[in-house]
């Protein structure tokens, strides 16, 4: 072979390769993805007192509460599982069947008021953390290959598989081998559904835009949006402990407001994250430049991507800033065809507030996602 055919035909290929879409999700699948919403604190990360019981999966989240997010707009919502309970109750000697009776009851609610449902692993970090062992590696797959064989033959279409919630996975390398044999595990219990992949650590932007695409094609991705989190979880007593200290700090982010709002942080170098932020000049272009390198990762790759879970912390923000940062994510998010999830229904980024076991929209949250109720 001649280096001039030898060279014609590697240009040819690597032409082909670029231009090959690599995804083979159907759009009327991904339709179903656009408005969505988190519901938290149900089976994973649950903080009522009767914990992962009878009483508390058939009372945290009714037939009125789903009813109230289909009627706000929303088309699916992110169901998070914590895994640990389940696979204990897997090793009992009824295999779990009492634990999948609870779920399988929370996902039918959820399909028969017409919405889609993002089966979420949502594990504590201690769960994540070791995930860098090798046999839990093993043994997480062989659980997700039980949960969607358990899910195989419901609707494709309007249950999807998310592998994991925020890895927390400090080797991003060693995290692309472990997505992909859970992907793998998956895949082999459920041909036909869709699998939701993640990026490493926190599952930012910035993650997702280091991944390589796994060799599945039917495989939406996804990223978390939080920036910049100094604002988004200003008051927060998780994350970075000086969080806690911050108070009122505006968006779009001004020097003087961040200013006054450093002055009452503790730490020098705690009050210098704060400047910087005022100094960044946060606002809906700079919102757009972040989500933009996430949009361009899909398009390059060109795989689907959705972003589900963003949001502001109620009680640190004011209320008029977490509804304008809410909608300069949201506006910037559809301009790129990417589908969303807020993050959450009830809990304390809410788009509801309940009380007394009852839920009432925030109608400025509701503006602020473009919802149209009936």
């Amino acid at each position: 072979m001649s280096r001039m055919l030898a060279g014609f035909l590697l240009i040819a290929s690597f032409s082909f390769a670029q231009t090959t879409p690599l995804s083979s999700v159907p759009p009327s699948r991904l339709a179903h993805l656009r408005h969505g919403v988190n519901l938290s604190a149900w089976f994973a990360q649950v903080y009522d007192p009767r914990g992962y019981t009878k009483e508390h999966f058939e009372a945290w989240n009714t037939r009125q509460d789903i009813a109230l997010i289909k009627s706000a707009g929303f088309d699916h919502v992110r169901l998070s599982v914590n895994p640990q309970p389940l696979m204990d109750a897997m090793r009992r000697s009824d295999r779990g069947a009492e634990y999948f009776g609870y779920l399988d009851a929370a996902m039918k609610m959820i399909l028969d008021a017409g919405l889609t449902v993002e089966l979420d692993m949502h594990p504590d970090s201690d769960f994540k953390a070791k995930l860098e062992q090798d046999d839990l590696v093993e043994r997480f797959a062989d659980f997700w290959r039980t949960v969607a064989q358990h899910y195989s033959s419901w609707s494709a279409d309007r249950v999807f598989f998310e592998i994991l919630n925020e890895p927390e996975m400090r080797d991003s390398y060693r995290w692309y081998g472990v997505e992909a044999k859970l992907a793998a595990a998956i895949r082999q219990a459920a041909p036909a559904h869709t699998i939701l992949a993640a990026g490493a650590r926190w599952d930012d932007d910035d993650d997702v835009i280091f991944l390589e695409p796994l060799r599945d094609p039917n495989v939406v991705y996804v990223f978390h949006f939080y920036e910049p989190h100094i604002f988004t979880h200003q008051s927060a007593t998780w994350g970075a402990y000086y969080w806690r200290w911050v108070k009122r700090l505006r968006y779009p982010s001004s020097p003087e407001n961040a200013a006054q709002v450093a002055a009452s942080i503790p730490e020098a170098l705690n009050r210098l994250y704060v400047i910087r932020y005022g100094q960044d000049h946060w606002d809906a272009s700079r919102v757009e430049a972040e989500i933009n390198q996430a949009a361009d990762w899909a398009k390059q790759n060109r795989v689907p991507l959705i972003c589900n879970e963003f949001g502001v912390f109620r009680d640190g923000a004011d209320p008029e800033d977490r509804v304008r940062w809410i909608t300069d994510v949201r506006t910037s998010l559809e301009r790129h065809g990417i589908g969303w999830a807020m993050w959450d229904y009830s809990g304390s980024f809410g788009v509801a507030i309940k009380k007394d076991g009852v839920a009432t929209l925030d109608e400025a949250t509701v503006k602020a996602l473009g919802l149209s109720r009936p």
